[in-house]
């Protein structure tokens, strides 16, 4: 009787599981700088420099319709789904629109960074964490 191999299954890297058909010849993301890396140092007599304004990139356009092939997921709480819930009911009954809850929450998310974008530090978002 033969000596039996153990049998080893092989996976995919992060890379090839990361991978965005969309990107052009299979280009990666450049990797984040360390945190604190080109911090402004101390201006003229120890006074704080300003900081650096932070890069903006566009809010992508909210989804729609069709399918999707990235996911999250995200925990809510009983009544953030009840009012997610009514929300998608009164949308029909009032209006005789016909959104799915994941829609409501792709149009809230667009929003939500457009207004960001557009607003920075004033924006709702900012505000909302601040608190």
């Amino acid at each position: 009787m033969a000596k039996q191999r153990p049998r080893r299954v092989t996976l995919p890297g992060a890379d090839e599981m990361f991978f965005r058909s969309s990107d052009p010849a299979g280009a990666e993301p450049e990797p984040a700088a360390p945190a604190g890396a080109g911090a402004p140092e101390a201006g003229p007599a120890g006074a704080p420099a300003e900081r650096p304004k932070p890069l903006r990139r566009r809010a992508p356009k909210p989804s729609g319709r069709e399918r999707h092939d990235e996911k999250i997921t995200v925990y809510v709480s009983a009544a953030e789904l009840l009012a997610l819930e009514q929300t998608r009911l009164a949308l029909r009954a009032e209006y005789g629109l016909s959104a799915d809850r994941g829609r409501i929450v792709r149009e809230a998310v667009g929003v939500l960074l457009a207004d960001f974008e557009e607003n920075g530090d004033a924006s709702m978002l900012v505000r909302r964490l601040s608190n």
